[in-house]
């Protein structure tokens, strides 16, 4: 049997494509309280998010992390504390798909901060063993005494716990290949729309699919590394496409006859800084 390998314009090499995260839940993460009214408050992360999120010509959010001062960076510190001192468990499923959510985006955003400058988020190199790349295997959170990295609250208990491929939607890792931060948190009583909203913002952009030559598809590495998510196969990831996309952009989908390959953007997802011209005497 003859392999064909192909050559990908970003993003994962061949071989890393291979190694993508598998959807295991951990066990520990398992325990909700159905009956609770607990709430969490993310009015911090809000406000950051309606300060520093702009949305760009090319259609794509960016993050203003050069913009961001002292005072508002340790605020966003401090709500890390504040959300790592919530007992997860405690919460309604709703509740905690919002938590985890919203956790993992102002992670990404505070461990951005901390390292700039940077170009790529894979330039956080924090990550144990020999052949990790970034920050994703860091365990940097505690959650209920439990340490906990990024990974493990996608690929550990978001992916497996919801078994829903919008999630991917509404998680920014700090790329410009990835789904956009949403403009606002993710909420216990909206989210259904929220991810409904953020899968079409995301497949409606030329990121998510574009046509090539013979209607052939290029498609974001997301539906590549995460097939299983979004049915096992290249039918079921252009059904979850039809889907999802607005009318006009269906009918742009129907002409598709096979996803041909795959790409991905790793560059940060920085708002260009503006260089301004200095005035001599």
């Amino acid at each position: 049997m003859a392999l064909t390998i192909l050559v990908f314009t970003s993003g994962f090499s061949p071989f890393e494509s291979l190694f993508a995260p598998s959807s295991n839940l951990i066990p520990r993460w398992a325990d909700f309280s159905a009956e609770s009214k607990e709430a969490v408050n993310q009015n911090e992360w809000n406000s950051f998010i309606q300060k520093y999120r702009e949305e760009s010509f090319d259609g794509i959010t960016r993050i203003a992390y050069h913009r961001v001062n002292l005072e508002d960076h340790l605020a966003l510190k401090e709500h890390l504390k504040y959300l790592q001192s919530i007992k997860v468990s405690n919460l309604n499923r709703d509740q905690q798909l919002a938590y985890w959510v919203n956790l993992y985006n102002a992670a990404t955003v505070s461990l951005v901060l901390e390292h700039m400058p940077v170009e790529s988020i894979r330039d956080i190199n924090i990550s144990p063993g020999l052949f990790a790349s970034g920050p994703w295997g860091k365990k940097f959170l505690r959650i209920e005494g439990e340490k906990v990295s990024l990974n493990d609250i996608e690929h550990g208990i978001l992916r497996p716990g919801w078994k829903d491929p919008r999630i991917h939607y509404v998680l920014n890792c700090a790329s410009l290949g990835c789904p956009d931060l949403p403009k606002e948190v993710i909420t216990a009583t909206d989210y259904d729309s929220q991810l409904t909203a953020a899968a079409r913002r995301f497949i409606d952009h030329p990121r998510a699919v574009s046509l090539g030559e013979n209607n052939e598809a290029i498609v974001s590495s997301i539906y590549v590394w995460f097939k299983e998510d979004f049915g096992g196969s290249d039918a079921s990831v252009l059904d979850h496409l039809r889907t999802y996309a607005s009318k006009e952009r269906q009918k742009e989908l129907m002409k598709i006859r096979s996803i041909e390959n795959h790409t991905y953007d790793w560059n940060l997802n920085s708002v260009p800084v503006v260089a301004t011209a200095s005035t001599g005497s």
